[in-house]
């Protein structure tokens, strides 16, 4: 796909835009080129390019990251890198990479990358408590960035006889990558770094990107700890600003109340919305919850596709072919107030339409329209039981997500 530099409509885009808004991180960068990323092996390809072009930094920060084919890798291409002197910082999450083998760890550490993972806020021998790094990035040289949703084991890549999971990312160059620099360095340290103590912050954009590069692109946090809700406030936007039509590709899909409230007003305002959700899921009770809502969303003219292909683990969503935002961030509470989650919000006309373009492909080859008649055939009072009450335990698991007690060695 090609790479997006140009904007001509941000003028039409609903909503103020940087330089009318009161609280700084609305604000969106301007000098930034854009490239769609599908999950699998151009998502991979693309990063082994980013690590193997490297001159001098490599942040990667991922939620899972194992020590499979996949990792292996993606773990070379680090060693290399670090090889060749460039300074490599790896931070996968705590507890969803732990299944990582002491001796990979030790391989990348020996080659020179700088290896830690991201602890919780409280601990001890035998139990957890704090937020999850949910966030995917990597970045390069403090100019290069890719951001989505996609985790560096086996399932999201593409191999032999098998299709990788549903998923997306956007690769960034400009202006977003050293904000990006400075959220990498921040989240490495542990949050304690000031605004101008980073190594990101000094350097200069080339001159061919300043004048070339025009897409508007802003990053977008949800993290409780530090109070941020900043994708869940992207959100809230779309719903409320959308004009014609909305479009959300989504993983885990279970709407907190304000979410609900938001989509349910866009709807009676004639607002067109259509989900693209899991047909099949790695989490069956995640899936019978997220069927528990579906009476909810169609009395609410709101249009469900249930993607065929393989598991569905992307997190996009697009508002009348205007602008987007696109990450780590699921729709539900865990993202909402339990996890550091990673967007950007991409206004560029051009690129949206790129991407509507690619989902309503995937509606038209790979889904199943799911209709209200559909449903009251396939719903039997079992299932009707089986989904309400993975409903209500899924709720309540979300309450607990970020404690755990700790299994004695």
């Amino acid at each position: 796909m090609k790479t997006r530099t140009v904007n001509n409509n941000s003028k039409k885009i609903p909503g103020k835009l940087s330089g009318s808004r009161k609280n700084r991180d609305a604000s969106y960068t301007t000098h930034n080129k854009v490239k769609f990323i599908r999950g699998g092996a151009p998502y991979f390809s693309q990063m082994l390019k980013m690590i193997d072009s490297a001159k001098h930094s490599i942040h990667l920060q991922t939620y899972i990251f194992d020590d499979d084919d996949t990792g292996k890798l993606i773990g070379e291409a680090l060693k290399n890198a670090a090889g060749r002197g460039v300074n490599v910082y790896v931070l996968p999450d705590g507890y969803a990479s732990n299944v990582i083998s002491k001796s990979f760890i030790n391989e990348l550490k020996a080659a020179g990358v700088h290896f830690r993972f991201f602890e919780p806020v409280i601990r001890s021998k035998y139990f957890y408590f704090g937020r999850r790094l949910h966030h995917k990035i990597i970045l390069t040289d403090a100019q290069y960035a890719m951001v989505g949703g996609i985790n560096i084991t086996e399932r999201y890549n593409d191999r032999p006889g098998y299709k990788a999971w549903l998923d997306f990312a956007v690769f960034v160059e400009g202006e977003i990558a050293k904000e990006l620099c400075v959220l990498c360095w921040k989240t490495w340290k542990g949050f304690p770094a000031k605004t101008g103590s980073t190594p990101c912050e000094g350097q200069p954009l080339p001159a061919a990107l300043l004048s070339d590069a025009s897409t508007m692109v802003r990053m977008r946090i949800n993290d409780w700890v530090r109070n941020k809700k900043q994708i869940s406030r992207s959100y809230s936007e779309m719903l409320q600003n959308a004009q014609s039509h909305v479009v959300i590709l989504c993983s885990y899909f279970l709407p907190g109340k304000t979410f609900r409230k938001n989509l349910m007003r866009a709807a009676k305002r004639g607002v067109h919305i259509k989900i693209i959700l899991a047909g099949l899921s790695d989490i069956k009770t995640a899936k019978y919850a997220e069927r528990y809502i579906y009476d909810w969303l169609l009395r609410n003219n709101v249009e469900i596709y249930e993607y065929q292909g393989n598991v569905l683990h992307g997190k996009v969503a697009v508002c009348d072919t205007t602008w987007l935002t696109i990450g780590s961030y699921n729709i539900n509470n865990i993202s909402a107030h339990a996890s550091i989650e990673l967007n950007l919000d991409i206004r560029d006309a051009g690129f949206s339409a790129e991407v509507e373009a690619v989902f309503e492909d995937i509606i038209k080859k790979e889904c199943i329209h799911v209709t209200q008649e559909m449903l009251i055939q396939k719903r039997t009072l079992l299932k009707r039981f089986m989904w309400w009450s993975s409903y209500q335990i899924v709720k309540g698991l979300i309450y607990l997500f970020t404690f755990y007690f700790r299994q004695k060695n």
